[in-house]
């Protein structure tokens, strides 16, 4: 007859337990890792998209910018010839007709 000892049986039981128990919780984990490890890969992905997308953005405005210094400078010298006697004579000629006393306007009727 063959003796079974009860305190083996509930030893080895007990420790099968605690290893199945070691190797769901393992899994567990392993499963959580691996859901964060792809969640923060799709999140590095869109930011990277992003980023690419507001790089543009900065270029594009950067643009906008230097195309305003530009515009500025060009209005800026605009404003400094309009003070000059040179502008003056040419608005009073061309927009008001005024001649200097020693001119003489010739006109030429091409259009009749």
């Amino acid at each position: 007859m063959i003796r079974i000892d009860k305190g083996k049986v509930m030893a080895r039981r007990i420790a099968f337990r605690k290893k199945r128990q070691n190797r769901l919780g393992m899994a567990l984990v392993t499963f959580v890792v691996l859901m964060l490890m792809a969640v923060i890969l799709f999140k590095g992905r869109e930011l990277k998209a992003k980023q690419t997308e507001y790089q543009q953005k900065e270029a594009t405005l950067q643009a906008q910018i230097e195309e305003e210094h530009e515009r500025t400078r060009k209005l800026t010298d605009y404003e400094k010839y309009t003070k000059t006697d040179k502008f003056v004579e040419e608005i009073a000629k061309e927009k008001l007709g005024l001649l200097y006393d020693n001119e003489i306007l010739f006109r030429s009727d091409i259009n009749k």
